[in-house]
């Protein structure tokens, strides 16, 4: 018998490889895929804003790396006796604005000089609710606990996030010839919105990626969303709060990007680093053990092996996990 509903995966027709770099926007859940891929080597930069679940905040953070936009003391406010941004997530808060602006802009130029460079811009698109400030009608990417009521909240058009998203593509495709864009939806349900709200933000996010995938050559999605609610269909694979996948439904996930988005060779290699991740991850009851010393220079070769291979890989850290071991 059948207990879940399974659905075939188009392959991307230009396949993720070791060498390409990726920057990825969005929700949590963005974060989550970007874990996975940095944990597996790859070249990747994620969320430089930090976490944005509409579509507006992301296009806005996409245009001021375009823009190569710097901060000023006057992009911050004080609440709490936190200095924050707008346009940012809350981890870039700090007491003192300097080291809110020095993080900020750190942030700002290196993601300006990786999307000139990257070959695939990974954006998971979480919410098409937005909201804005009352008193100027300002977008707002994180409220950072300000009071409800300064802000209004608005269901983004599937017209809106199509014109927004199109002008940023066009602009990125004019200064990056070889980018290419995948989009994916958030299976993180925002139940904070109302059940039906949360539905029919996912279906304008849904009508919009499509469109812009049907529309452009360059552009991909993949099913993320319909994996965890169409496939999964089970709090089983919630997290307490009902709203977050758990790491089951992440790993189910992630199992299908590496089916269907890593170029087979590099699938290979990235079997090979899963496997000495989770050597590393082994914790001996003995370490002094020649046992357990033979099992570290063994796996020390291995990565030396595949640094040789590929010297590009920066398996520096994990190396130095097994030769810190070493007697």
């Amino acid at each position: 018998m059948q207990f879940h509903l399974s659905f075939p995966i188009t392959p991307l027709e230009q396949a993720v490889e070791y060498s390409d770099k990726l920057l990825l926007m969005g929700s949590c859940f963005a974060e989550e895929i970007g874990a996975q891929l940095q944990s597996h080597r790859f070249d990747v930069n994620i969320n430089p804003h930090g976490i944005l679940f509409n579509p507006l905040s992301i296009t806005h953070a996409l245009t001021s790396y375009l823009d190569g936009k710097v901060y000023t003391k006057n992009d911050l406010f004080l609440h709490n006796d936190l200095w924050h941004s707008w346009d940012h997530h809350s981890r870039f808060s700090d007491a003192n604005p300097d080291v809110v602006l020095a993080r900020i802009n750190q942030h700002q130029q290196e993601a300006a000089v990786f999307l000139e460079q990257a070959d695939w811009l990974v954006i998971t698109l979480g919410s098409a609710h937005a909201h804005f400030l009352k008193e100027n009608n300002k977008l707002v990417a994180n409220n950072h606990k300000v009071p409800a009521g300064h802000f209004y909240k608005k269901l983004i058009s599937a017209e809106e996030i199509i014109t927004a998203l199109d002008n940023v593509m066009h602009r990125l495709f004019f200064r990056n010839k070889k980018a290419k864009l995948l989009f994916t939806v958030s299976p993180v349900r925002y139940i904070r919105d109302g059940v039906v709200e949360n539905n029919l933000s996912k279906a304008v996010l849904l009508q919009a990626v499509h469109h812009l995938v049907n529309k452009f050559d360059r552009l991909y999605y993949f099913p993320a969303y319909e994996l965890v609610i169409d496939d999964l269909r089970d709090y089983r694979f919630y997290k307490e709060d009902m709203v977050h996948p758990n790491d089951q439904a992440i790993a189910y996930v992630w199992e299908k990007v590496v089916q269907n988005c890593i170029h087979p060779a590099s699938q290979e290699i990235l079997h090979t680093i899963a496997d000495i991740n989770r050597a590393a991850a082994h914790r001996p009851f003995n370490p002094a053990t020649s046992q357990h010393q033979q099992f570290l220079k063994t796996y020390i070769a291995k990565i030396k092996e595949l640094q040789a291979g590929h010297p590009d890989l920066q398996l520096a850290p994990l190396l130095a996990v097994f030769q810190q071991q070493l007697l």
